[in-house]
């Protein structure tokens, strides 16, 4: 017998749990290369970011530049540590990411969503890490 849902009639048993079967799904598995990096790209407005995150020291090399170099401006910077500083961390890989298009800010935060994306694939707990820091949106007047 396939344990997978085919008719709906099978649907209806699973729904009023007659002779469900569940299949619980396996915890998801870091994915990492040979040389223990992991690869994922970012994307925001026009920017696409290929970020590599390995473990190291903290340091961040964008487009072969150090990150104080290429993104200047603190705000821009400050942007790039948000994953890691949620996720807590901060100092314990080496990023390299190559960018291209859009503005300085979107490409930060196509490397930001970059880092992000690694570091859930490097450490599948990281994921949803954030979810219980965000606070609720004060612009909106529902309760």
């Amino acid at each position: 017998m396939s344990d997978q849902i085919t008719s709906l009639e099978d649907l209806a048993a699973v729904a009023e749990g007659t002779s469900a079967v569940v299949e619980i799904a396996a915890p998801r598995e870091p994915v990492r290369d040979a040389l223990g990096r992991t690869y994922a790209t970012g994307k925001r407005k026009d920017a696409v970011a290929r970020v590599w995150i390995k473990p190291g020291s903290g340091k961040v090399i964008v487009n072969g530049k150090d990150q104080d170099v290429y993104f200047a401006r603190p705000v821009l910077q400050l942007i790039l540590r948000q994953p890691m500083q949620i996720t807590g961390v901060e100092g314990q890989f080496d990023v390299i990411a190559t960018v291209k298009g859009g503005g300085l800010t979107g490409q930060a935060g196509a490397v930001k969503h970059g880092i992000s994306k690694a570091l859930q694939l490097y450490e599948p707990s990281h994921r949803g890490a954030s979810e219980s820091r965000w606070l609720p949106d004060t612009r909106c007047t529902c309760s």
